[in-house]
This record gives structure tokens, sequence and C-alpha cells, in this order.
């Protein structure tokens, strides 16, 4: 089964409204995991628009209670992510290549422009016994450069499905994901998915994408649980993920 991992930003960003600490996002990683959520995302920035550094300490502090839940922490190790993952120790930290100022992550890592940077962090990482996943396009790197700088995974960057799914053209780019999880998964690395993921996109992703080690799904998660509330949304990612392909 692919693993649920539930990022908590937004719930963070409608937090961050009102200086009443509510929603609480501890209270919301509870739900999430008690719900049956394999694990809990968070992508912490430097302006902390969404979570902030002492949320990250609170979930690392609340998650050993879940001792077989995940955490995975999302950044940019180049902009202040890799001194929270030092002190925090995660089980996963998914490099991100975002400008600080980014609305959101919108590209993969340029591999070959990046890995003389990227190596010794990995490396870091792997020490302090933290999975590292690299956050990639669909296209453009090979699985057996990234396995070489130490990598265990890698995140598929996944909007671009996710737009061509909303104007019907899914079958257009499907095969070009495939051919990365199958590159990646050639050079022994795991493989992620990530982004604009929903409930109407994701079983098309997962039925064409093969072995997908984690889906990490956010904003349309948040979405969903005003609608439907946190538990029962977080049962609906978790009954798409149950299917057998």
């Amino acid at each position: 089964m692919t693993n649920l991992s539930c990022n908590l930003n937004k719930v963070a960003t409608i937090r961050n409204t009102r200086p009443i600490g509510m929603p609480d996002v501890v209270r919301f990683a509870e739900i999430c995991l008690a719900a049956g959520a394999h694990g809990i995302t968070v992508h912490p920035r430097p302006d902390e628009r969404h979570i902030r550094r002492s949320d990250v300490a609170d979930l690392a502090s609340f998650l050993r209670k879940w001792p077989k839940a995940e955490f995975n922490i999302e950044g940019n190790p180049f902009t202040g992510a890799l001194e929270i993952v030092r002190e925090i120790r995660p089980t996963q930290f998914t490099l991100v290549p975002d400008d600080p100022g980014a609305g959101t992550s919108d590209h993969g890592w340029d591999i070959r422009a990046n890995e003389d940077r990227l190596k010794p962090v990995i490396a870091e990482c792997r020490a302090l016994g933290i999975r590292v996943s690299l956050f990639v396009d669909g296209e453009g790197w090979d699985g057996s450069r990234i396995k070489a700088l130490g990598a265990d995974r890698v995140e598929l960057y996944t909007e671009p499905y996710a737009q061509a799914f909303a104007r019907s053209d899914a079958h257009r780019v499907l095969p070009i994901f495939a051919g990365a999880a199958r590159n990646a998964q050639a050079a022994g690395l795991g493989v992620n998915a990530g982004h604009d993921l929903n409930t109407e996109n994701l079983p098309g992703f997962l039925a064409a994408v093969p072995d997908i080690l984690e889906v990490s799904i956010g904003h349309a998660l948040v979405s969903d649980a005003l609608e439907f509330g946190m538990a029962q949304a977080v049962r609906r990612y978790l009954d798409i993920l149950s299917v057998e392909r």
C-alpha cells in the first residue's frame, strides 16, 4: 500500500490569520494519525508564513507518542531547512529547490547543476539516520546519478500531471511519470509523489505509475476537510491508496 503523509501547512496558514492558536497544528496531526495516516509532512519556510519552527519542534515531540508514524520535513537545505533538520532529525528530509519567496514549490532539482552542493548535505543527513528524498520533475534527470549522490528516494513533482488531468489530457503526461518512476527504481531509489494530488486525480496516477511508496497531500486534504472533516478526508485518501492495482 502507498503510504499517506498529511501535509499540515494549510492548517498552519489558517491558524496564522489570528493570534489565538486555532486551529492547533498538533491536534490536527493527531486527528490524521488516528484516522490511519502513515505520517505527517511540513514544509517550513524562512518567513514562517505557515509552519513555524516552533510547530516543527512541537510536532516532533508529539510524534514520539506515535513511533510508527513518519515525520517528513520538506525544504531547501540552503535557505534554513537543514538547520531545522539537524535539530529535529525527522524520518525523512525531502530536499526541495524552492526560492524563499516562492508561493509554493514549482520545480524539481537540476541535478547536474547542484550535485556538488547536494552531495555533502545528503551525506550529513544519512549520517544522522535521516532518509533523504530529492524533489524532481518528471524528466530531465538520471536515477543512477541521484543514487550516486547518496539519496534514498525521489519525490515526483506532480503538478504538471494535475494540470493535465484538469484539461482531460492526463494520458499525454502519465507515460512521462511512469518512465520517471522506472528510471528511479532501476537505480535502486524509492519513489514518492506529491503536489496538487487529490481524490479525483490520484487513482489514475497510481494506476499508471508503478510502486509509489508515499504520497504527500496537503492543500487538497485540508480543502476536503472543510467539507467532510479531517478524519473522513484522510479516510477517503486511504480508501484510494488501499485499492489493489
